[in-house]
């Protein structure tokens, strides 16, 4: 097989299923914040750089929003049937080259990276960004090959133009063009709603495994029952009842319906 139908052929299996492959990638990337930083996390924490720990945890929760931002408004925007709303299989009715996909060609990839940059930032571990960066450059270029294969097959000269034009993953605002569907509400929340859950669970997660790792493990196990009561905690409760209740409006009421265009 040549390289170029291998790479198009892996591409389109990392697409199928692109939205379990982080949740492995994330989970393998456990051990490098368990067995590496160990020094650096008792300053981060219990040390003389807690102001830092601060200011990476500003900077983790300003990139994950930027990238729930650009998700929310991608998905809104983008109609039916093209080439920023398939799931299963490359499907495009018709290029999308306004709106977002004006400034950049693959704006939800980079909304999934800035996300998890944002987690991997809040690790406070430099080797766990770098190496799970890389894994997932390489996993979404893959998948970048295979859907501009599939949509330079269906749209010729016309995707070749709009490729010449519009960056891959590096945004250039100074081209942006206003699409003709405007940003819903309704969409955002009905669509959008899992991402933000799961992303508050990552969060939660790190939050209790960085706990572990300083304050009982370099404790020796002596922390009080209340200490696991973390802030994090009641934050994901609290996005758990908004979850249950958005996903009992969304499937037996009509509150959160919208136009044929966007589903």
């Amino acid at each position: 097989m040549a390289l170029l139908q291998s790479f198009e052929k892996t591409g389109g299996i990392l697409f199928k299923y692109r939205g379990q492959i982080p949740v492995l990638i994330f989970i393998l990337a456990v051990p490098v914040l368990i067995y590496t930083n160990s020094d650096l996390y008792l300053q981060l924490f219990v040390g003389q750089r807690q102001v830092l720990r601060i200011v990476l945890t500003i900077l983790a929760f300003l990139l994950s929003l930027s990238g729930l931002v650009l998700r929310a408004y991608t998905v809104s925007t983008t109609p039916k049937g093209t080439s920023g709303r398939n799931r299963d299989k490359q499907v495009a009715k018709h290029l999308n080259t306004v709106g977002i996909y004006s400034v950049v060609r693959h704006p939800l990839y980079l909304a999934n990276y800035l996300v998890w940059a944002g987690i991997l930032v809040f690790t406070m571990n430099v080797w766990a960004f770098i190496i799970v960066s890389l894994v997932y450059w390489l996993y979404y270029e893959r998948i970048m090959f295979a859907e501009e294969a599939y949509l330079r097959s269906q749209f010729n000269d016309e995707f070749e133009a709009w490729a010449e034009r519009v960056p891959a993953f590096i945004p250039k605002w100074s081209l942006f063009q206003k699409g003709d569907i405007p940003f819903s509400v309704k969409t955002f929340i009905r669509r959008e709603y899992a991402t933000i859950y799961s992303t508050v669970f990552s969060y939660t997660l790190v939050d209790y495994l960085l706990f572990v790792l300083i304050y009982v493990r370099f404790h020796g196990y002596s922390v009080s029952p209340s200490s696991w009561l973390r802030p994090s905690l009641y934050i994901l409760a609290a996005c758990t009842i908004v979850l249950i209740a958005i996903h009992t409006i969304k499937h037996h009421t009509h509150l959160l319906d919208s136009d044929a265009t966007r589903d």
